[in-house]
């Protein structure tokens, strides 16, 4: 079938739009950042004590009192612009599948698009459950639009029919289930980034040397770290028995293709890897002497070996998995 131009056009429309509303959610998480005296952290951090402000008692409330309706306006509007920019994105998903009438994502541009979309959905979950970490979301958009950015200009490319290697309904399984993992591993890998940020805060000023160096001065704003730490080990959780799918369905769709259910092609080996060291940072979550910073190293290691698959093995190593769709 055709490609229809109108609703391809209007896919790379949606899709640009979508980009430009996380953007500004962006820009609104980080007001909600600046104008809070202590941001939404203040249910979570018990140890952050408020910046004086010098001037007559009552100076350092007064202030709060001022500022935290700013903050509370520019979290309430980041939500908003990250809710609308999602419904635009699905919206561009959806009419590149209608313009080329099949799944849309069948190269790297429309797999960045729905891991994109996938790691929105995956933050405003986290949200549902712990409200007061919402102002964490200039961390966890930043991740988001720049890889759409990405995808729009470095890998994107034109709406057109798959390849005849991946006309099967296992793209559907296979494919939806990695790029749902893969979305939700990297808001947890954001998580864990911060839960390491903390911790070097607090151990800091637990040995009463108050940190002076950036980032690790961002600790002081941050959630308790017990509360990152769950956050992050939570999404793992729920991401990992979806990702596992996702390499199981592809091993029988490997087999009904190549007649082998594994042949260690550059991109089966390094899901495999990924796949390992996700099972080793649950394992480490739950052992007692690797809780902690040690457990959180490892998932950062877990999500650093996705991101090598993704880019490096799909745009440098020729193999059997080699639908980039680049030029």
């Amino acid at each position: 079938m055709p490609v229809d131009p109108g609703l391809a056009t209007l896919s790379d429309q949606l899709f640009t739009w979508a980009i430009v509303l996380y953007s500004l959610a962006l820009v609104s998480y980080c007001g909600e950042y600046a104008f809070g005296r202590k941001g939404r952290v203040a249910a979570t951090s018990p140890a952050v004590e408020p910046v004086p402000v010098g001037g007559p008692a009552g100076g350092v409330e007064a202030s709060g009192a001022r500022r935290a309706p700013q903050a509370e306006r520019f979290g309430r509007l980041a939500v908003a612009t990250t809710a609308v920019g999602l419904a635009l994105h699905l919206g561009s998903l959806v009419t590149r599948g209608l313009a080329t009438d099949r799944v849309p994502w069948g190269n790297m541009y429309e797999f960045a698009s729905v891991v994109g979309a996938t790691a929105v959905v995956a933050f405003l979950g986290v949200l549902v459950r712990l409200p007061q970490v919402r102002y964490l979301g200039m961390f966890a958009m930043l991740p988001v639009v720049v890889l759409l950015f990405l995808a729009g200009t470095v890998l994107y490319a034109d709406a057109a029919p798959l390849v005849p290697a991946l006309r099967s309904y296992w793209i559907v399984i296979h494919v939806t289930t990695i790029a749902i993992g893969t979305g939700i591993f990297m808001v947890s890998f954001v998580g864990t980034v911060l839960y390491l940020v903390r911790t070097k805060w607090e151990a800091a000023v637990a040995a009463g040397r108050p940190p002076t160096r950036f980032p690790v001065t961002l600790g002081s704003r941050l959630p308790a770290a017990e509360v990152l730490d769950r956050m992050a080990y939570r999404t793992v959780a729920f991401g990992f028995p979806i990702y596992t799918f996702g390499i199981i369905a592809g091993a029988i769709w490997a087999e009904a293709a190549w007649g082998r259910y594994w042949g260690w092609d550059p991109k089966e080996t390094w899901a495999f890897i990924t796949w390992v060291v996700y099972a080793a940072y649950l394992h480490a979550r739950a052992t007692a002497g690797w809780r902690g910073s040690a457990a959180a190293r490892v998932n950062v290691i877990a999500f650093g070996t996705m991101i090598f698959n993704f880019f490096v093995v799909n745009m440098v190593v020729s193999g059997l998995h080699s639908y980039a769709g680049l030029t």
